[in-house]
């Protein structure tokens, strides 16, 4: 029977290490392999989103994963502190930092090693 308590969201890359690194190391979240040698993101939500190598990979042409946070300025200068690049957009209206305003949340855009695109967005 089917029920929706197992769903997981997932992704792909293109290099395992280059995602442990970053998912990890850089943006902090808890990465295990799994016995699959997938990479699992432990949000702190509680959910787990799949990262997981694909032949030919092609970045993700949306945002696959947003974080909510309180100060979206604040959160962007420690992604560059990190080394993350937040200004991806040069056709989006944003300031030096990429971070856009007015127009719903204020959102900043980055992207994985991968090129997946990932945000940073102002909370309720």
């Amino acid at each position: 029977m089917f029920t929706p308590d197992g769903a997981f969201s997932g992704f792909s890359i293109d290099d395992l290490d280059a995602a442990k690194t970053f998912y990890g190391e850089t943006l902090g979240l808890t990465v295990t392999e799994n016995s699959m040698g997938f990479l699992n993101l432990e949000l702190a939500s509680g959910a787990t989103v799949l990262a997981y190598v694909k032949p030919n990979h092609e970045p993700a042409s949306f945002t696959i994963l947003n974080f909510e946070v309180d100060d979206v300025e604040a959160a962007v200068d420690d992604l560059n502190a990190r080394g993350v690049v937040t200004k991806i957009y040069d056709d989006m209206p944003g300031d030096e930092k990429g971070i856009m305003r007015g127009n719903g949340p204020d959102i900043a855009w980055f992207k994985d090693p991968a090129g997946n695109v990932l945000s940073v967005l102002k909370g309720d």
